[in-house]
């Protein structure tokens, strides 16, 4: 959807994360909804495209740091070590209606990470919202490198 890419898009760019967009994306880039989920970020926003998997795949150094994020994995996102080593860390989320495809899945059961969910409720949770979810539990892990707080206040007036 255009809209979850224009809010990832925005969370990328607080984020001084990059956003890799996989095709076929099944919409236009140019599309009014996700530029306006963006808002005017996007030229803050490094993005790369690949023509698919197998190629998006071909770019990561370290198949380790590859998280393939799906409700149907083992252990939740919360697990991984994602303060370990050196070098970027990878979240791969697959289409909020069916996910990752299968056959992928099968290759990195290793590499599998959950978001929780009430299965009972919902069949998914939004994708931009999980996006978030995954990129502040890894930057957290690694103290937050690169963001500042910008403002600072004075606790004595909150009082």
């Amino acid at each position: 959807m255009p809209a979850n890419t224009g809010n990832i898009a925005r969370t990328c760019a607080g984020t001084d994360t990059e956003l890799h967009l996989i095709k076929p994306l099944g919409f236009s880039v140019d599309d009014k909804h996700m530029k306006r989920a963006g808002l005017d970020y996007w030229d803050k926003v490094k993005i790369s495209y690949h023509e698919n998997l197998r190629e998006f795949i071909d770019t990561i150094p370290d198949i380790d740091k590859l998280f393939v994020v799906s409700k149907f994995a083992n252990r939740d996102y919360t697990e991984p070590d994602y303060s370990a080593g050196e070098g970027d860390y990878y979240f791969l989320f697959g289409k909020e209606t069916t996910g990752l495809p299968e056959p992928f899945m099968r290759r990195y059961p290793d590499n599998a990470v959950r978001i929780p969910q009430d299965d009972s409720k919902i069949r998914a949770l939004n994708l931009s919202n999980s996006a978030a979810i995954v990129i502040y539990e890894a930057l957290r892990q690694q103290s937050f490198p690169k963001l500042e707080r910008v403002h600072q206040y004075d606790n004595d007036k909150l009082k």
